[in-house]
């Protein structure tokens, strides 16, 4: 079976991390033929690791429509991956997006809605961490009944530390005309993912959020939301770049016990009769319902961007279903919107989806330029 001829676009530190994969061998499926970068240092590099075969182009357009790939990868500052994916959904071409899939819901509806039209084009987006044996546990064990309905879940999620001298270097990260957001565009993406993902979508939020708190930057680095779920269970999500060492802890509670994910373990506080059932059955005043501690065992492993990329390769090859379609993309968007929304409103309630109209002239009040459409 002859391997996916992929070509890069933006070849910065995700896209060189991509292009590193695959020169050592870990997307056997995979053959890079092109990269596109507007930088010629970062095609320099390209060309080192992969040799004077490589075809490498100044921008995105050309690389499209030069015949070499059947597919590419979007590796570029978060503003673009909309508007390069539809040309090359346009084009013919498979899409992988990076993470997130872009700044704001209406740009990634727009890329949604062409993906529509190409049903024959696979479409995904790196969500790596759903790769993840201990989050594809947990999803199973809610959807399967085990934790019964869900009642809360709390996130904690602060060991995305950076150090201002990691904003200090420059370039498009942390503002709001680069980058588009902060720690919830930069860092978060993926938790917001594997949380609608695992939960479920939530059908409206809050938030306190606070910029340029810890480090000397535009946009948000601190921030806390609140959730409310269609069927009463609410949730609460607090992240930050400025916390050392940091707390990565997923608490979901149900009808049945709790499940806590934290260190890379899942344990399972099972309820040995569901607690509605114990509520509406036990008459000795105070007391609670027995519980058992146990600690689920995971099996697989964590296969990261590599195994994203091999899923990616083997939609186009093999009709495999794809892990992160690009059309989920938008989900952990919303919640990411929403948050901003309802900072920018004074903290009220925004009902998800998010109105994207409004978000996006609030979103050009915190922007010098006109924000790509």
């Amino acid at each position: 079976m002859s391997k996916v001829k992929l070509g890069i676009i933006g070849y910065g530190n995700i896209g060189s991390q991509h292009g590193k994969s695959i020169k050592s061998g870990k997307t056997p499926m995979v053959e890079l033929v092109a990269v596109a970068d507007c930088r010629p240092e970062r095609l320099q590099l390209a060309k080192d690791t992969f040799g004077e075969e490589l075809s490498v182009f100044s921008t995105a357009e050309e690389l499209i429509h030069s015949g070499k790939c059947e597919a590419v990868l979007i590796a570029t500052p978060h503003y673009y991956h909309p508007s390069i994916a539809i040309k090359a959904m346009e084009a013919g071409l498979h899409v992988l997006v990076e993470k997130p899939a872009g700044v704001y819901t209406k740009q990634v509806r727009a890329m949604d809605e062409v993906a529509a039209k190409h049903p024959e084009l696979v479409y995904c987006i790196d969500f790596n961490q759903r790769t993840n044996p201990v989050y594809q546990k947990v999803k199973e064990l809610l959807e399967s009944g085990e934790l019964g309905q869900m009642k809360r879940v709390i996130w904690i999620i602060t060991d995305w530390y950076r150090s201002q001298s990691y904003y200090d270097q420059g370039g498009w990260r942390a503002t709001w005309d680069g980058e588009g957001g902060g720690v919830l565009l930069n860092q978060n993406p993926h938790n917001l993912d594997l949380w609608q993902w695992i939960c479920g979508m939530p059908k409206r939020v809050k938030s306190e959020v606070y910029y340029g708190k810890h480090r000397n930057i535009e946009v948000e680095d601190d921030v806390t939301a609140f959730v409310e779920y269609e069927n009463g269970a609410v949730g609460c999500y607090i992240t930050t770049i400025g916390d050392a060492p940091g707390t990565n802890r997923l608490e979901i509670d149900g009808e049945r016990g709790k499940i806590v994910i934290e260190d890379g373990k899942l344990k399972f506080w099972r309820l040995r009769v569901p607690e509605p059932e114990f509520n509406a059955t036990y008459k000795k005043g105070l007391g609670k319902p027995e519980v058992w501690e146990c600690e689920v065992p995971v099996k697989g492993t964590y296969t990261s961007h590599p195994g994203i990329i091999n899923n990616f390769a083997e939609a186009i090859r093999k009709g495999v279903k794809p892990i992160a379609p690009g059309t989920e993309g938008i989900k952990g968007l919303q919640i990411s919107n929403g948050i901003h929304l309802s900072s920018w409103l004074g903290g009220q309630w925004i009902d998800l989806p998010v109105d994207e109209n409004l978000f996006l002239e609030k979103l050009q009040e915190h922007c010098k330029e006109t924000v790509i459409f």
